[in-house]
């Protein structure tokens, strides 16, 4: 059996450590119970006992040996987690070589595991030796950008283990050191953050020579390697589970090395607006203190930010140290003199605004023919601002048709005047806006209807799209200065503020148009008086009281006010009972009658009395509503919902207002019988492929009925589950008239429904399968003969569900499949020994000849 204990661990030993550093020896325990957070006791032995060194929880553990050293500081705990402290040692001495062992005090309800452990620690003596070159300390080297430095340093050891050294070149710029390139304890080389491209590149190497001296070599110095350089020297040693351990580390400062830049990029000015059409001037000046020979590499670049890094920026020209220019057609690139590169952009254009960028190279001659490149450098950013050539007009606009009441039209001409400084190459668009008026200070924000873009297209906003789609909203250009808005048919939600805005094009060198100015009109407000519509709908009952099957109406009279010409469209509705809902919101929309006088049937479902209401429109503002033959079921509050339409544009109606009417009730007084219904089986739970019998059982209470006045619908439903958790499913139904219908099914099995009695009803599943497991229950509908003749339907009555389970007979599944494989059997192997009669008879049959032998009798001697 697996069993689970406390579990304390340390690592293992032997641990090795160097004296006079500071050692920090982990302990953790696991799988234990009681509080979260745990003590521990530390004890060290040199031979056989051991010696009380620390506790986590007992301040008089100390032993009076280690008490000094505790009060100190040199040895302490340091907790690291609820289940995790570290014994750390500052200045290990060889004295403290020896066994250290953890212990935990127990907090379990069990005593299982292990509740200390124990680690070998080994103190060496110090053999690591870490110098500079020719033991001098830290020198100072000035040098200029693109030379080339190399620094030394030694590192030896003397440990009497088998330890690793791990040397690392350093550099200080600020107050921390950055790591350059290491040689591991693994015997790998690892370049340091920001030097991986230059290690590749061999700009940046570490080699080893003689006497354990290793050497840092940097070639295309820049200014980022200025500062102090130090050689950092680790032991590591390898443990029994083969981890890496390092037990010390020293350094040494090598060098401080400063970088003098030896070239710089700058401009005549910072600033720098011209005119749209005019041309850009920009020279670069590079300045090195370097003599002798050497090439420059000027590099010219656009950017729509100031960013230095180039990242994003566009390269226009370039001069390499071969003073070959690229080409270009409006950009030119000279030498003015030595250390002067002019820049010339003609005809310039507003997408020319941005910043400036001189890239230059400094490129030196080697002694085998060949340049080299020593130092380059990037220019702050000029800024150029190019002004456009806008043109000078105003816009004016006016309404040459507002509406006085709902519907009519309405027109805008927004106009160009006083255009001055205009060239040919301008041309100009229109955009129309929407403001909604509020009362009081309140702003909203305008709401775009269409505007053009600089080819004349037309593009619909939001507010306008359908509309304008629709033809109810004309735009168009009646002139070179002139632009039309016409709303076809205005309406309410139409009134409010209207502005244009006119858009100058201007059109640029590569044949594009780019927008130059915006001048937006005065805006025009756009309002009538209107009053508020007004409608009233009342509901009258013509016959007060009825009967189950009689007829039922009411009229339902509209009157309107402040709506022109309108025109009514009636909907009737029933709230019916709780009990009887057939809509999830308690009202059923029944029939409709809309403006133009076209009837629908909405949610009347009664297909046997599919011509049992009518709603006609008697006056211009009446409308009638009868119902035929009325059964017990439609018992509610009937309403007429009324709509008002008015004339809207295009030879559209458009909805007004809406009003409902007074409820009438219909309610019926009954004493006839009432039903119940219940669903039995003599046996509920069936093997498969039998027969289930479910019994659909009506009882009467109350006035009793003649078998031949009273009718029933039943329908049968099954729940797949055990639960009444899932849709039922239709199985067959038995109307009052004797047809039968059966539900689409994916069984096998067969169904049968049959009335057994007036007031008993059986569904048969024949061959019944697993599938066929589940909550059966029948829906009955009763239909009752009042004294007129006339039949009435009932509520409908559900039944409680009976479980029919379907078990699987063993014997018989196995019989048929049992009986099959005999015969087979038997065939296969009478099949095989005819077979083999055949071919011993037949294939295989060899004719042997004997040698003829002659058959002669002896002579008997007297014949002799």
């Amino acid at each position: 059996a697996f069993c689970r204990g406390r579990i304390v661990r340390v690592p293992k030993g032997p641990l090795i450590r160097v004296v006079g550093t500071e050692v920090a020896i982990p302990c953790s325990v696991s799988d234990y119970d009681g509080p979260s957070e745990q003590n521990f006791d530390w004890e060290f032995s040199r031979d056989t006992d051991f010696v009380r060194i620390v506790s986590t929880w007992d301040s008089t553990f100390t032993s009076e040996e280690y008490q000094k050293r505790v009060g100190r500081g040199d040895i302490k705990l340091r907790r690291s987690s609820n289940d995790a402290v570290e014994l750390v040692i500052r200045n290990i001495q060889p004295a403290d070589q020896g066994r250290y062992k953890c212990s935990t005090p127990s907090t379990d309800a069990t005593v299982q595991g292990n509740y200390d452990a124990e680690v070998q620690v080994k103190v060496i003596s110090d053999g690591l030796s870490v110098s500079g070159s020719k033991a001098r300390s830290s020198t100072s080297l000035r040098l200029s950008e693109g030379d080339s430095f190399k620094l030394r340093c030694s590192a030896t050891t003397t440990s009497p283990e088998h330890t690793h050294l791990h040397v690392t070149w350093q550099v200080r710029s600020g107050s921390s050191w950055r790591d350059i390139l290491s040689w591991t304890h693994e015997g790998k080389f690892q370049p340091g953050p920001g030097y991986e491209e230059r290690y590749r590149s061999g700009d940046i190497r570490l080699d080893t020579g003689a006497n354990d001296t290793y050497r840092l070599s940097v070639s295309q110095a820049s200014s980022a390697d200025s500062g102090a350089y130090r050689c950092l020297v680790s032991e590591w040693v390898r443990g029994v589970d083969g981890s890496w351990q390092k037990i010390q580390e020293k350094s040494v400062e090598i060098a401080t090395v400063s970088i003098q830049r030896t070239g710089e990029c700058s401009w005549w000015a910072f600033n720098v607006s011209v005119t749209e059409r005019d041309s850009l001037d920009l020279t670069c000046n590079i300045t090195t203190d370097r003599s002798g020979i050497f090439q420059a590499e000027v590099m010219w670049y656009f950017s729509a930010t100031p960013d230095d890094t180039l990242s994003d920026a566009q390269l226009l020209l370039s001069m390499d140290h071969d003073s070959v220019v690229s080409d270009s057609t409006l950009i030119s690139l000279s030498h003015v003199d030595r250390n002067s590169y002019r820049l010339l952009v003609r005809d310039v254009d507003v997408e020319d605004s941005g910043y400036y960028f001189c890239e230059a190279a400094i490129w030196v001659p080697l002694h085998n023919g060949s340049w080299h490149k020593v130092v380059e450098r990037t220019s702050a950013p000029v800024s150029v601002m190019v002004t456009a050539l806008e043109p000078d007009y105003d816009v004016f606009l006016n309404a040459s048709k507002t509406p006085k009441f709902s519907d009519d039209p309405t027109e805008l001409n927004c106009r160009i005047t006083n255009v001055q400084d205009t060239e040919a190459n301008i041309r100009f668009t229109v955009s129309w806006y929407y403001r909604q008026r509020l009362p009081g200070d309140d702003v909203v924000p305008e709401e775009l209807l269409a505007s053009m873009d600089a080819d004349w297209a037309l593009l619909p906003g939001d507010r306008g799209r359908e509309r304008i789609q629709n033809g109810e909203i004309i735009l168009s250009k009646k002139s070179a200065d002139t632009f039309s808005l016409r709303i076809q048919w205005t309406s309410e939600s139409d009134r409010g503020d209207y502005f244009c805005v006119i858009s100058a094009w201007s059109r640029h060198r590569n044949n594009s148009w780019v927008k130059s100015k915006d001048v937006a009109s005065t805006p025009v407000n756009i309002f009538w008086a209107t009053q508020d519509y007004t409608l009233t709908v009342e509901a009258v009952k013509l016959k007060p009281f009825f009967v189950a099957g009689h007829t039922f109406e009411m009229t339902c009279k509209v009157s309107s006010k402040n709506i022109k010409t309108p025109r009514y469209s009636v909907l009737i509705t029933a709230e019916k009972p709780l009990a009887d809902q057939s809509s999830p919101n308690g009202t059923t929309r029944i029939i409709s009658l809309n403006q133009d006088s076209v009837v629908r049937l909405e949610d009347w479902t009664d297909q046997t009395r599919v011509d049992g209401v009518v709603l006609e429109k008697v006056q211009e503002n009446e409308f009638r509503y009868r119902m035929y033959q009325t059964q017990i079921s439609d018992a509610g509050l009937y309403r007429c919902v009324v709509t008002a339409w008015s004339p809207g544009g295009g030879g559209m109606w458009r909805e007004a207002v809406n009003g409902l009417s007074n409820p009438i009730q219909i309610d019926f007084q009954t004493s006839g019988p009432v039903f119940n219904v219940s669903v039995h089986s003599d046996s509920p739970t069936i093997y498969q492929g039998e027969v289930a019998d479910l019994l659909c059982i009506i009882t009467m209470e109350g006035m009793p009925l003649e078998p031949d006045d009273m009718s029933f619908d039943v329908s049968w439903f099954a729940v797949r589950s055990f639960a009444l958790d899932r849709e039922p499913i239709l199985l067959a139904s038995l109307d009052r008239r004797g047809i039968v219908t059966q539900g689409r099914r994916n069984g096998s099995s067969e169904l049968s429904l049959e009335r057994i009695s007036p007031l008993e009803f059986r569904l048969r599943v024949h061959g019944c399968e697993d599938h066929d497991f589940g909550n059966h229950y029948c829906l009955v509908t009763p239909w009752v003969r009042s004294a007129t003749g006339v039949w009435q339907r009932e509520p409908d009555i559900r039944a409680k569900p009976i479980f029919l389970s379907v078990k699987m007979d063993v014997l018989n599944a196995f019989k048929y499949p049992l009986l099959i494989g005999i015969g087979l059997a038997t065939a296969i192997g009478l099949l095989s020994c005819l077979i083999g009669y055949c071919s011993s008879r037949w294939c295989c049959k060899k004719e042997v000849q004997e040698t003829r032998r002659e058959r002669r009798r002896l002579m008997s001697m007297e014949m002799d």
